[in-house]
């Protein structure tokens, strides 16, 4: 069977938020164009700053980052979300004195003539949204925050979509429902590269995973084989959430 084509690839990335202080240590990855990759390991590992760093938020000292071949190392987040990289962080990722709909404008702020096409395609995939769009984003739960947030990175078609603990803070109700709804986006044909602090639950939907330790790439393998492996079990798995 031939392989999808390599989406994104990160190699041997050495970056931090400041001069000298390295948080990643050579760290790499390869992403299939299509996969759902989840990536898991201990507070501290560097898995939020390594998805920062793909899109362009912490400076990367070593390493290089290509989309599709393309060299994207340190590209602003601007150049990026035009490029086809969605990104959706974990705190603060709604504009709150906006409604839903103007949240959803924001999105498609760099293609605003496709916002009625692109809203349309939005709503099919999130319903509630298209019911309430009038109502304002601060007054929405954390679940329905979180699904307005990767509706706004989903307005400019991306490739690829980064999402930083979608299920942070959430119900475990609302935490399913993310997990849900990630897995539709993917089914769409959408590239999903997944921090999470919810292991077990992201390696369960997830097609490769990735475990971060001490800011490097520990191991790798699909989700059902990091479920079942007795050293992840035993370092990760007990202390990341059931």
């Amino acid at each position: 069977m031939t392989q999808p084509p390599t989406m994104i690839e990160a190699d041997e990335i050495i970056a931090g938020y400041l001069p000298g202080v390295d948080i990643l240590n050579g760290c790499s990855m390869t992403v299939k164009q299509g996969e759902l990759i989840g990536i898991i390991g201990p507070n501290g590992a560097g898995k939020s700053t390594f998805l920062k760093a793909l899109f362009g938020l912490v400076p990367i000292r070593e390493g290089s980052v290509t989309l599709e071949g393309r060299d994207i190392t340190n590209k602003r987040a601007d150049e990026l979300v035009h490029l086809g990289v969605g990104f959706v962080p974990q705190n603060n990722n709604v504009f709150p004195s906006l409604t839903i709909k103007e949240n959803l404008e924001m999105g498609a702020y760099q293609a605003h003539k496709k916002f009625a096409q692109q809203f349309d395609r939005i709503v099919d995939l999130f319903p509630t949204l298209g019911e309430r769009r009038s109502q304002r984003a601060g007054s929405l739960s954390g679940g329905e925050r979180q699904m307005v947030a990767m509706a706004r990175a989903l307005m400019m078609d991306p490739q690829v979509l980064l999402l930083d603990e979608p299920s942070a803070g959430l119900s475990p109700v609302r935490q399913d429902e993310t997990f849900v709804r990630t897995r539709e986006i993917n089914r769409t044909g959408v590239t999903v590269i997944m921090v999470e602090q919810n292991a077990r639950r992201c390696l369960q939907i997830c097609d490769r995973g990735y475990v971060l330790d001490q800011g490097t790439s520990a191991y790798t393998a699909t989700g059902q084989e990091l479920l079942r492996d007795p050293k992840v079990i035993e370092l990760y798995l007990g202390t990341l959430g059931a």
